[in-house]
């Protein structure tokens, strides 16, 4: 599920430690930067800045702060993959658990997180690459929560392909909720999400 997302974003120049040590300082500026000020806000000095390096000298390893941000989320999109992947081993009411502790954790479903999440989306509507990764990440998405449902024991004869779709918008919005609405905590969020797909996968307990 995690290998190789389709993306059209290239690969940072440079190779070796020393190098990827470089860009992962440059991703880790580009997240801080974004979480404090916004991406149309930040600029390619604050990001080099953050870096510890000059404008010049992070343009050797992108081309830009497009480049940097198409290239991050093709990153953080492979991690989540892969933790999907790992949750996708264990037993189907395990994965519901799982899956609602990561998603709405302190950690992945801080507010900072979320808006650093809600910046990427609304950045692909305009940037071609950023579009291609997030389709075939929604896709995944939807693949792993399809396979989830078609090991359940659902009563109501759904299509696990309807109940995917209806499982990630539920997702995808409560995480929305979370940082819009505060009548929506984080925890409200999680059991909403855990209720809601134990219900889906027709769990009675």
């Amino acid at each position: 599920m995690a290998g190789e997302i389709s993306s059209t974003a290239r690969a940072p120049r440079g190779r070796g430690p020393r190098a990827e040590a470089r860009v992962r300082a440059i991703f880790r500026s580009l997240h801080d930067c974004m979480i404090r000020k916004g991406y149309v806000k930040t600029t390619l000095a604050d990001i080099a800045e953050g870096a510890g390096m000059s404008a010049s000298h992070l343009l050797y390893y992108f081309g830009g702060k497009d480049d940097i941000l198409e290239q991050y989320f093709a990153r953080v999109a492979v991690r989540f993959l892969r933790r999907l992947e790992e949750i996708s081993q264990q037993a189907p009411r395990a994965q519901v658990d799982l899956l609602a502790e990561w998603w709405f954790g302190e950690t992945s479903g801080s507010r900072d997180e979320i808006g650093f999440m809600l910046e990427c989306f609304g950045t692909a509507v305009h940037d071609e690459v950023l579009r291609v990764t997030k389709a075939d990440f929604d896709a995944r998405c939807k693949a792993y929560l399809r396979a989830l449902f078609e090991r359940c024991e659902r009563r109501d004869g759904a299509a696990a392909e309807d109940l995917a779709e209806i499982a990630y918008a539920l997702m995808i919005g409560l995480r929305s909720a979370v940082y819009f609405d505060e009548d929506v905590p984080l925890e409200r969020a999680r059991e909403l999400f855990r209720a809601t797909l134990r219900r889906l996968c027709g769990f009675t307990a």
